[in-house]
């Protein structure tokens, strides 16, 4: 069965492990996914225990690692305070499920994790309920990456300019805050990069609606990939944006979001991501 182990000062986390990759949650807060890495390389997951946003329902801490939020972001739908113990059920020594109950805005969440018997391939299903009044919502999966590497996102195939190329074949999203002409963004023919500089502290975003349904983040020899489905046709929350990255200073996120839907009462909304590891740098391309 999983492992339970105290990590970072809470006593009552959980470790999935199959001799190539090591995976660490913790139910004393959240639900997320603290800790992820090679055998018993580092951990390509961030930590920001000093980190903290207060709200009317409460103080929200993005703590570190993975979590779900719901989307489009706002103060009250997305910052509604995780702080309490989640529910865990095992299910075998690498596949755990992680419950928190109905927050103060009307969410109730779920993880559940599944690692491969061998490789680094990590399953994760996200489901979002609706506890309260129907709305259109979206699965918003969040992933806080350890300092000192650049986000990606790939570009979409290149082709030349003629009479089968004069529509556009996606769309970015900017915020206000954005600024493309900081040095921390590279846009090459294949990619989008974001790279982390801690002693830029001013925030940067972008959005995007990427059809190649992956997100990566280089960091030294090793590269992370998330995967998940691209759903033609469907909308998505901010300017049709299906992945994001962020940074400021050494806080940095990259991001993935389900198509948007209303949920009546107690309808629930189901998102999967699927996470690689490797010194192998074949995933990002």
């Amino acid at each position: 069965m999983a492992k339970k182990i105290a990590h970072l000062g809470f006593p009552n986390c959980y470790e999935l492990a199959n001799g190539d990759a090591r995976v660490i949650v913790s139910s004393d807060f959240g639900p997320r996914i603290l800790w992820y890495s090679l055998k018993a390389g580092d951990n390509i997951l961030g930590w920001h225990p000093d980190a903290a946003v207060s709200t009317e329902l409460g103080v929200w801490k993005p703590y570190g690692g993975h979590r779900l939020w719901a989307a489009p972001e706002n103060m009250l739908l997305s910052y509604a305070p995780d702080n309490k113990p989640v529910d865990i059920q095992i299910h075998s020594e690498l596949s755990l499920t992680l419950t928190a109950n109905k927050d103060a805005a009307d969410v109730e969440k779920r993880i559940t994790i599944k690692l491969a018997e061998t490789g680094s391939s990590l399953a994760i299903e996200h489901r979002l309920t609706n506890r309260g009044k129907p709305r259109e919502i979206s699965a918003w999966a969040l992933t806080i990456m350890a300092p000192g590497g650049e986000a990606v996102i790939p570009n979409e195939p290149f082709a030349p300019y003629s009479g089968e190329t004069l529509l556009p074949v996606r769309s970015m999203a900017i915020w206000s805050y954005t600024d493309l002409t900081d040095p921390r963004w590279r846009f090459t023919e294949n990619e989008v990069r974001l790279r982390v500089d801690e002693t830029l502290g001013n925030p940067q975003k972008i959005g995007i609606l990427n059809k190649q349904g992956w997100a990566g983040y280089q960091l030294g020899e090793l590269f992370f990939r998330k995967s998940f489905e691209y759903v033609e046709g469907a909308v998505y929350p901010d300017m049709n944006s299906n992945t994001e990255v962020y940074t400021a200073g050494s806080f940095v996120e990259v991001e993935s979001l389900s198509s948007l839907r209303r949920l009546e009462t107690d309808e629930s909304i189901e998102y999967v991501e699927t996470w690689e590891l490797t010194s192998d740098a074949s995933l990002g391309s």
